[in-house]
């Protein structure tokens, strides 16, 4: 059985902060994590701030979804004509407060990380597609199928809508897992000035 976007949660404002705090809980072992705060304890403080301003974004200009009121895992959706963060956009969503907090290391370390991924997805997916900008799921619910879920429910629809699908992923254990969804590497790069690679990925074609 497919699962069904109606039988999940669509995340609004009140949500956000303990989505935040779940997905960055998530994310705490992620390599580009560490890169962006190499201290354990610091990482763990900063990350929801980040993820504050992604779920934001998206419950503001896309969908977010979880698989249910206890957030055991959540998407971050950006639909055709909303994937490109416009600095008004992320103004809306509170991005300058949110770098206030994440501090200029950050900023720095970011800046040149996020113009080199933002130009990946303009060239490989320059038509109309769907954005998967972040999807997660609390360690202690990892590996029981609730990525699948929210993957599957979304496909369903953009399969219906016959629209492709484009993510990017800084972590090679991802690539295969996405591959089993659909997605194939349209192109692996080394991020300049990084030890990191990115991996572009897309579902599907347009039309």
């Amino acid at each position: 059985m497919i699962p069904d976007l109606n039988n999940l949660v669509r995340l609004k404002e009140s949500q956000i902060k303990p989505a935040a705090e779940m997905l960055g809980r998530a994310f705490q072992d992620d390599p580009l994590s560490g890169y962006f705060f190499p201290d354990a304890v610091k990482r763990k403080n900063k990350l929801p701030y980040i993820f504050k301003f992604l779920i934001r974004y998206g419950v503001l200009y896309g969908e977010v979804y979880a698989t249910s009121p206890n957030l055991e895992g959540v998407a971050v959706w950006l639909p055709p004509g909303k994937v490109d963060m416009t600095l008004r956009r992320m103004i809306w969503s509170g991005d300058f407060s949110i770098l206030f907090n994440l501090g200029v290391k950050f900023i720095s370390r970011q800046r040149s990380i996020t113009k080199y991924i933002f130009s990946m997805h303009k060239c490989h997916a320059p038509f109309r597609h769907w954005f998967l900008d972040s999807i997660g799921v609390d360690p202690m619910f990892q590996g029981k199928g609730y990525a699948g879920i929210l993957l599957k429910a979304m496909f369903a629809r953009i399969d219906q809508e016959h629209l492709p699908c484009y993510l990017e992923t800084q972590n090679e254990k991802n690539v295969s897992i996405y591959q089993h969804y659909g997605f194939k590497v349209v192109e692996e790069s080394a991020i300049p000035g990084t030890e990191f690679s990115n991996w572009a990925m897309l579902r599907g074609k347009s039309g």
